[in-house]
């Protein structure tokens, strides 16, 4: 369920998270970007996750670099790179580390489901037009934050 919050992000990952929207594309921010914010620590990078495709992100972002199979697309914004990925769950981990392929869905919550920690399965969307910012949180990771938990998302033994 989204919940209302103020976060501190700077303008230039809220720009793009704003054109994404514009361009009629669901956006938000994602992964240890939120956790870091929530904890109060700046984070060092910025990841966005959205419904648009790597086709669609390089339309609304000229000149936006796109080269890896796992579907991100990396935006230049200012004085910062954000790594723009399209929605998607993951295939087999063969190595452990990266899956051996992705692919993509229109649906938020199967993306967050992926993740590794409920701490990093969280999205915010910053304030817009009067709305307040927004937190999906679908698996307890705000309150695994709080209370210094660490747990997976899903089955640990899967993970």
């Amino acid at each position: 369920m989204p919940t209302s919050l103020q976060l501190r992000v700077p303008a230039d990952v809220e720009k793009v998270v704003d054109r994404l929207l514009d361009a009629g594309h669901d956006a938000y921010i994602v992964g240890g970007s939120v956790r870091d914010a929530l904890r109060g620590v700046d984070p060092h990078d910025w990841d966005v996750t959205t419904d648009a495709t790597p086709e669609e992100i390089q339309m609304v972002f000229r000149g936006a670099l796109y080269n890896n199979r796992f579907g991100t697309v990396v935006v230049r914004m200012g004085g910062h790179e954000v790594e723009v990925t399209t929605y998607r769950v993951d295939a087999e981990y063969t190595d452990h580390r990266r899956p051996d392929a992705v692919a993509f869905t229109t649906s938020l919550h199967e993306d967050l489901a992926r993740r590794d920690f409920t701490m990093n399965a969280m999205a915010w969307r910053p304030a817009r037009a009067g709305a307040p910012g927004q937190l999906v949180d679908p698996f307890g990771g705000r309150a695994d934050l709080e209370a210094r938990v660490l747990r997976a998302v899903g089955d640990p033994d899967e993970r």
